[in-house]
């Protein structure tokens, strides 16, 4: 009986820190049919940045409409200056070709995407501890220990949101982590309300 059912737009957040870049990366390499979004911004491209593969380069006007005709899943403006969103159009297309898509974004984007897709699958990266959290921070050596009390604050209240979320996985080994993530992959995919074709087979055998 062949398949055919669209992808899983999973959605990833956690605080800064906690490893979900590392996590995401290693989860696409086991499976070549997970996807990244392509975002939309309005910054100017970097060098060696192509349109449509790192990003959707917008003129902030080109961005005002498509937030008017309703076209991102989220959408936000950083420093009062740049916005950044998520395509709905990009994300439906690979959904529809099977792919399962990943948006790494923050918890006030994920609960914009919970309530413009519902059937996005939220999950919340963290590490073991808060104290492991905040020896991550430091330990990346990047920033300023006044940024990182900043970062280490702004986690509290990240985690508070985790009951929003479907499924918490906690970083605490690699490989570890990423098996969890391929089993809520597995889990989703066994849905009754994701296997209709399932059902529709039947019945046309049935009949």
């Amino acid at each position: 009986m062949k398949e055919q059912r669209n992808g899983l737009l999973l959605v990833v957040s956690g605080p800064s820190g906690v490893g979900k870049g590392t996590l995401v990366k290693a989860l696409m390499e086991r499976n070549s049919r997970i996807k990244t979004s392509v975002s939309a911004t309005t910054r100017a491209p970097r060098p060696g940045e192509i349109d449509g593969i790192h990003y959707f380069f917008k003129t902030e006007e080109e961005f005002k409409g498509m937030v008017d005709r309703g076209e991102f899943l989220e959408y936000i403006h950083v420093f009062g200056s740049k916005y950044y969103g998520t395509p709905r159009t990009f994300v439906e297309q690979q959904l529809s070709e099977g792919y399962d898509v990943i948006l790494e974004i923050d918890v006030q984007g994920a609960m914009k995407v919970k309530q413009a897709f519902p059937d996005a699958v939220l999950i919340f990266i963290t590490a073991p501890s808060m104290s492991e959290i905040k020896s991550r921070l430091i330990g990346r050596g990047t920033e300023t220990m006044e940024q990182v009390e900043k970062r280490f604050a702004t986690a509290f209240e990240e985690i508070k949101m985790i009951p929003h979320y479907d499924y918490v996985v906690v970083n605490d080994m690699i490989d570890k982590a990423v098996h969890h993530l391929e089993a809520i992959l597995e889990a989703e995919r066994c849905r009754t309300g994701r296997s209709a074709y399932l059902t529709e087979a039947i019945e046309e055998i049935g009949r």
